[in-house]
Formats: structure tokens, C-alpha cells, sequence
């Protein structure tokens, strides 16, 4: 089976998105594990209203302006453009949600985003076992494809020395904000503000992803491809607009993922920010990016993608 390339994943003349197994990744295992531990056993017993405001706050800002903005919609698929110094203080607020470095973020959305768009992938990259057997494989295991892309990444993201430094260090990242939170509110503002939020973080990240591939509201289709995303629009809120999976996947170069009414997306919003502000340009939308082959409006009967993106811009 022929597979196609995308972007920084360059399929070889045998590379193939199915012939893998899951493997257990202990350093991740441990990571996420010992969160969630932390998280569920001394989460009840330090529990506070300050130490839940500061989680309310530290979740909101590591997820909105950090994953969603920072790593999702700039570092990865560069909706947007910005200076330098704000990119790296939006990738560094992603690093904090606790995931991984910036190159294990590409990395991970650009394999999976690989494989999705073949053919035919393996089930972990669509989500396909139950949902229990799908958390452990998704938060604790990976794919070892046996023929997989050649991954490259752009020069001015791979030299770049505080993006090698985050690689490097991305757990440890946690640990000057735990030292701080423990100096200004003690040991709940540390359970809440690192362990809590990083677990909730995480396996928020893994619940949208499942639903999201599996089923939900679709307002297009892509033909031809082994995984289609959906839409999750009660979490659209909470989610800062990544819970409207269905939208990234008919236009996954928009920096706007809400763009039916009704669809609150607070990332695009912050981004709309940056905008008035001067701080953000370039920014792409469904009308000014390219159509990927095989999208299909569903509902309501084709209507043009310039139409639809057009009332989605007068709506914000």
C-alpha cells in the first residue's frame, strides 16, 4: 500500500501507517502515572477553594494560550505568525501542560496526523479499541511502526537552542513553579497546581481525542482516508475550541477550529487578541488556505467552503 506524505512526515517507497505494534513507553508510564497518583491521593487531602482557583487558572492558561495556541495552532501548523520571543513564551506555557518537549509534540501530532490521512492506519492513531484499552495504549504505550516516515523538522524550529533546552528538560519544567507555588500557598497549591492540573491536562487531551475520532456532530467529510474527526460541541468551551476535531480536520491550517455558529473558541479569540493588539499576522482560514483533496460538506447539501468561513468570521 502506497502511503502519501505530509509536511514533515516523508513517506519512503515501504513506509506503511498499519504494520506496528504497541509498546510500552516507561519514562511517559511513569510520568503520567505518578500525576495521577499524586493527583488522586493527596488531591482530596489537600483540598482547598484557593488551591481549586489556582488550578481553575494555571489549567485555563497552560491549555489555551500554552497547547492549543502555542503548540497546536503555531508551533505545529503555523496558522499564525508572531515575534519570536512570543512563540517561545506560548510553546514554554504548552511545555507546562505536561505532554512532552516541543519536538515530542510535533512529533506525536504529525505521526498520528500522518496516519490518519492514509489509507488505512493502525488503531491506536484511530482510536479504535474500547476505552479503557485506548487510555492505557494512548497515555502509556506508542506505536513501532515497522516501515514509518522519515521525520524532518524545519531548520529554524530544530536549531532553535530554547526549543533544544525545553526538549531537554520538559518535565523538570514543572519543578521552579512547584518551588513557587509552595513558597506562596504550600503543599495544596503544589498537589493542585502541578499534579492535579497535569493529570486533568492529560487525560482531558486522551478523552477528546478519543470521542473525537470515533463519532460525533460532522459537518464535512474527507474521502479517502482511513480516520475522519468529528465534533464535540458541549466541550467546545472548556476544550478552548479544540473539541471541534470535525472543522480541524477539513481545515487543519486555520488558526479558527469554532466555525459554524455557535461554536465558542477561545483560542481563536486570544489569537483574535494578539491581532488587535499587533503582536499576530499571517493568520489562515478556511478561505486562504489550501482545500485538502476529498473534503466534502455534509448537512445542509455542499456549500462553499468561502461562504461558510466567511459567516464563522462575522460571528466572532
Amino acid at each position: 500500500m502506497k502511503t502519501i506524505s505530509t509536511g514533515r512526515m516523508i513517506s519512503r517507497q515501504d513506509s506503511d501507517a498499519e504494520d506496528g505494534r504497541v509498546v510500552w513507553m516507561p519514562a511517559k508510564s511513569i510520568w503520567v502515572g505518578a500525576m495521577t497518583m499524586i493527583a488522586i491521593v493527596f488531591g482530596p487531602l489537600t483540598f482547598s477553594w484557593n488551591a481549586v482557583a489556582l488550578f481553575v487558572v494555571m489549567t485555563a492558561v497552560t491549555i489555551c494560550a500554552g497547547h492549543s495556541v502555542g503548540m497546536h495552532r503555531l508551533l505545529i501548523h503555523r496558522s499564525f505568525r508572531v515575534h519570536i520571543w512570543i512563540e517561545h513564551a506560548l510553546v514554554y506555557l504548552g511545555v507546562l501542560v505536561g505532554m512532552a518537549g516541543p519536538f515530542g509534540m510535533i512529533h506525536a501530532h504529525d505521526i498520528r496526523d500522518w496516519a490518519q490521512r492514509q489509507t488505512g492506519c493502525h488503531d491506536l492513531y484511530a482510536h479504535r479499541r474500547p476505552f479503557f484499552i485506548d487510555a492505557f495504549w494512548q497515555m502509556h504505550c506508542a506505536v513501532a511502526l515497522r516501515n514509518p516516515p522519515d521525520f524532518i523538522i524545519e531548520p529554524s524550529v530544530s536549531n532553535d537552542r530554547f526549543y533544544k533546552f525545553l526538549e531537554r528538560t520538559w518535565m523538570w519544567q514543572q519543578l521552579p513553579w512547584a518551588i513557587l507555588l509552595l513558597l506562596l500557598g504550600g503543599w495544596s497549591w503544589v498537589v493542585w497546581g502541578i499534579a492535579v492540573r497535569v493529570s486533568v491536562s492529560l487525560t482531558g487531551h486522551w478523552l477528546v481525542g478519543h470521542f473525537a475520532h470515533r463519532n460525533g456532530d460532522q459537518g464535512w467529510c474527507v474521502d479517502g482516508v482511513a480516520v475522519q474527526g468529528y465534533n464535540l460541541p458541549r466541550f467546545g468551551l472548556v476544550t478552548f475550541g479544540e473539541s471541534f476535531h470535525g472543522n480541524h480536520h477539513a481545515f487543519p491550517e486555520s488558526a479558527r477550529l469554532g466555525l459554524e455558529r455557535g461554536q465558542i473558541d477561545l483560542g481563536w479569540i486570544f489569537i483574535q487578541t494578539l491581532v488587535r493588539f499587533g503582536l499576530a499576522h499571517s493568520v489562515n482560514l478556511p478561505e486562504n488556505t489550501p482545500r485538502r483533496k476529498g473534503l466534502r460538506r455534509l448537512r445542509g447539501g455542499e456549500r462553499s467552503r468561502s461562504a461558510t468561513s466567511n459567516r464563522a468570521v462575522k460571528a466572532a
